[in-house]
């Protein structure tokens, strides 16, 4: 009998391409020992390379090669029989030609899933390519663990939110409805979305004013000075323009890659009198990114 712990356990860890180390090998290897047979491995090939979102939406050739590699020596230091369909999968991805694109599939706790399109490459077009960040999906769980924060609520998110890398001062405007439990429910899956450019370094008093928006989230915004400076600058405006007077919470999230650029941020926050405190960390249960102790949230107090 295939055990379905370990065989979901591989198949998210699978479908959002995680490092392979973060795998549970020895769980595979002694059930494998415990229980000789091709039904467990089976049953990880059907969940995993051979699932329909792997098959609509693959992650990387070089990332299913190793992975089926590795599945393949699990099978083999058992001495069982060899397995036809390990070995016929592997020849069909060795002849694939490589995409410079691949996705990551993260299944929600619905059962749901959210596909990401990514860069196989690193560096492109001169700047990073078009992967996601990690303080991106810290800040992403953080969110759908704390949904009441964001319901029937204007929302102004910084464009990296996702993870992709476009303009670093530009911002998208999001605005959720909803009328009683059914409609907010509703909403939550498909909610209105008003796009509007922002640049912070030449925002206008009529453009803080037509957003208005009652939660302002980013992430991986915190990595230049110049960039923070203009950051608390339009901050510190969308907090003067309001016509109500109500200030928007904020939250965001970042990588603390250099401590003085981090520290920074702090004493220019504390120069213009915005305050801050940190967020607790959360458990990192759906989207299993690989957790950074130097990955944090601050809200912000404008």
């Amino acid at each position: 009998m295939a055990e379905p712990g370990l065989g979901l356990c591989f198949q998210r860890r699978f479908l959002a391409a995680r490092q392979l180390r973060s795998f549970p090998w020895a769980e595979l290897e002694q059930s494998l020992r415990t229980a000789p047979g091709s039904s467990l491995l089976v049953d990880i090939l059907q969940k995993t390379i051979l699932h329909p979102l792997c098959v609509k939406y693959p992650p990387s050739t070089k990332y299913r090669r190793c992975f089926l590699t590795e599945l393949i020596k699990k099978h083999e230091s058992t001495a069982a029989e060899p397995l036809d369909e390990l070995y016929d999968t592997l020849a069909a991805i060795l002849n694939e030609e490589e995409s410079t694109h691949c996705y990551k599939n993260y299944l929600l706790p619905t059962g749901e899933p959210v596909t990401l399109s990514e860069s196989v490459a690193i560096v492109s077009g001169g700047t990073t390519g078009l992967v996601t960040w990690d303080a991106a999906l810290h800040l992403a769980e953080w969110a759908i663990e704390n949904a009441a924060v964001f319901s029937n609520r204007e929302l102004t998110e910084n464009i990296r939110l996702n993870g992709f890398v476009s303009e670093p001062d530009t911002t998208r405007h999001i605005q959720t409805e909803s009328q009683g439990p059914e409609a907010e429910a509703r909403n939550c899956q498909t909610p209105k979305l008003i796009v509007a450019e922002l640049d912070w370094g030449s925002v206008t008093e009529k453009q803080l004013l037509d957003l208005q928006p009652d939660v302002i989230v980013a992430a991986d915004v915190v990595y230049d000075p110049e960039i923070i400076l203009a950051l608390i600058g339009m901050l510190q405006k969308l907090s003067a323009f309001r016509a109500d007077r109500k200030r928007p919470e904020v939250y965001i999230a970042f990588t603390i890659r250099n401590p003085d650029t981090y520290h920074l941020f702090q004493t220019e926050l504390d120069k213009v009198g915005i305050g801050w405190q940190i967020i607790p960390a959360h458990s990192n249960s759906i989207f299993l990114y690989d957790v950074q102790p130097n990955v944090t949230i601050l809200q912000l107090f404008i």
